[in-house]
């Protein structure tokens, strides 16, 4: 069973990397949380193919895909839907907002205020949305990829941390490096390559593989140590808020993921060292004489996890 999830992701990530090149573990990253079907906040410069990097998994797994973009005078209606009365049949109808889709990309999330920021609150969570006092189920697969731009903050709400706690993970794309953007000019020298990807999976399968992935093996030591590392964040000097226990519950359910994809029944410490920053760092608040002395929360929990001994239980 684990098998084909490995062989899902093998197919997805061999079919986007056509678009998005030289990012084949950002790919594979992104599929974890998908699998897991967890939200994922994309956080990056413009330019480097956070859209079409959403555009291109949707594209591949054959499932419905909207792109909303965020700006202040964005309202809640606008993404949820709203009821129109028809007057000539003297009712009145639901006319469903972009919420109501498999992928969603919320392009410069931190662009709308913080009233509509809010209302997506209920669609990460519960996979809902309360209009007029009717709550309406979403579609399931139901994803949220949402990007922001970390270094321009003019006209900007950033999101409160209980929105930024629903968020999965946090992953960055980073600029490729000379070859690969030579690959990238070329590659589109004539028309995007996206305009010629086709589905290559049923995007439906995603349902299923997170119920195999959630069999995968985690050792109770491992478990364990998953619990200190998360534990450490919240005795940390340098932190004022450390990871919540839903930072705990991605950390485990993506290391699951992780090895399924890697074509394993169980969990080694490495698939928790990898995923630990990506699933974490952006859970943290830095005190302020930290950020003073350019402390991250990257850096931070790179320490945390060269620090922390993993005890492993050796049968008798």
């Amino acid at each position: 069973m684990i098998s084909s999830t490995a062989a899902f992701a093998a197919q997805v990530i061999d079919n986007v990397e056509k678009v998005i090149i030289g990012k084949r573990e950002q790919i594979e990253l992104l599929l974890v949380a998908m699998i897991c079907q967890g939200h994922v906040l994309l956080e990056d410069v413009p330019g480097t193919g956070k859209t079409m990097l959403a555009r291109s998994v949707a594209v591949s797994m054959g499932i419905d895909f909207k792109r909303l973009q965020c700006t202040p005078d964005l309202l809640p209606s606008d993404i949820t839907g709203v009821s129109v009365f028809l007057q000539h049949q003297s009712r009145f109808e639901f006319r469903p907002g972009p919420l109501f889709v498999n992928i969603l990309l919320a392009d410069e999330i931190n662009r709308a205020t913080p009233r509509t920021q809010s209302a997506l609150l209920e669609a990460m969570q519960e996979r809902q949305v309360t209009v007029d006092g009717e709550a309406r189920r979403l579609p399931a697969p139901f994803l949220v990829l949402a990007t922001q731009n970390p270094v321009e903050f003019e006209g900007t709400f950033p999101l409160p941390e209980a929105q930024l706690d629903r968020f999965l993970m946090r992953l960055r794309l980073g600029y490729p490096d000379q070859g690969e953007e030579l690959q990238i000019i070329r590659s589109q020298r004539e028309a995007h390559p996206i305009e010629r990807l086709q589905p290559v999976v049923d995007g439906a399968q995603l349902l299923s593989l997170s119920q195999q992935v959630s069999q995968v093996h985690i050792d109770p030591s491992l478990e364990q140590y998953i619990l200190t590392l998360v534990q450490s964040t919240r005795r940390h000097p340098d932190l004022a808020l450390g990871a919540s226990p839903r930072g705990s519950l991605a950390l485990y359910k993506t290391s699951q993921a992780l090895a399924a994809l890697n074509s394993r029944t169980y969990v080694i410490p490495d698939d928790i060292k990898k995923l630990t920053s990506i699933t974490l760092a952006h859970r943290l608040i830095l005190k302020p004489e930290s950020q003073l002395r350019g402390r991250t929360t990257e850096t931070i929990l790179a320490e945390v996890v060269e620090q922390t001994r993993i005890e492993l239980e050796i049968p008798q």
